[in-house]
């Protein structure tokens, strides 16, 4: 019998905060089968993390924890010169507020993503890799850290002995080395969602992506970051659906994808 290919699909999700409301979270979690939900350090409050976490436990969608850096204002996107020990209390901090509404609700927190800035810092600084993966392992030992594959973040999941999952981007430009494209460059966001479907079939199949200098990634991911951010963006995460459904590829949660 032949090995059934699985791929987890995650989003990130709970941005809203206050009168501000972010993303379309109650369209796009039937369609996903993983959330990463803000902790409310670059978006979300207490109200929208447990009305994201109610939907995803009522639908059967794994959670997840996306911290940031404490930026409110700037969306997590600013960079901060953070120590390791640091970075581990305010990671640390942000699981423990998030975990309040998992378990009242009945749920289960499967991994962690960082936001923005830290997850871009992270991938190439050890230190606060480290911070990252040191945070989760005391926290739950048995979570999973998601991030870029073959990063700093890989190597310090693998330190101090946590699971990690690689993810790939369906609708961001790759650099070279692994990194993803600046959003301030033109073409750095693919917009076409049938090129974002190639891209993710590709990477599934083939194990690679095309750089946005032309040259050809090895890589291979276990999860597909898609974005719902907009009436677009969930027809977009539908047809990734189709697609994969059309390739023969099973969607699942990341703990089934890895064995786990």
């Amino acid at each position: 019998m032949s090995e059934i290919l699985r791929i987890d699909l995650n989003c990130d999700l709970g941005e809203s905060f206050g009168t501000y409301t972010l993303g379309m979270d109650e369209d796009v979690i039937p369609h996903v089968t993983s959330v990463n939900i803000a902790c409310g350090y670059h978006a979300g409050d207490p109200i929208v993390m447990e009305k994201t976490v109610k939907m995803a436990v009522k639908n059967g969608t794994a959670i997840g924890a996306h911290p940031s850096f404490p930026d409110l204002m700037g969306f997590g996107r600013r960079e901060m010169k953070l120590s390791q020990d640091e970075v581990y209390a305010y990671v640390k901090y942000q699981l423990g507020a998030l975990y309040a509404f998992v378990k009242s609700c009945g749920g289960e927190m499967q991994h962690l993503k960082a936001h923005g800035a830290l997850y871009n810092m992270a991938g190439k600084d050890m230190s606060m890799a480290l911070g990252l993966a040191r945070a989760v392992k005391d926290f739950d030992s048995q979570m999973l850290l998601l991030g870029l594959p073959d990063s700093k973040m890989e190597e310090a999941a693998a330190e101090v002995g946590i699971g990690y999952v690689s993810e790939f981007f369906a609708d961001r430009a790759y650099n070279d080395d692994g990194s993803l494209v600046n959003r301030k460059l033109e073409g750095s966001v693919i917009h076409d969602s049938a090129l974002a479907c190639e891209r993710v079939i590709r990477m599934i199949s083939k194990g690679e992506v095309e750089t946005y200098t032309g040259g050809i990634l090895k890589l291979g991911c276990k999860s597909v970051c898609v974005h719902g951010d907009n009436k677009a963006a969930i027809e977009f995460v539908k047809q990734i659906r189709s697609a994969l459904a059309e390739a023969g590829v099973e969607a699942a949660n990341m703990r089934k994808v890895m064995g786990a």
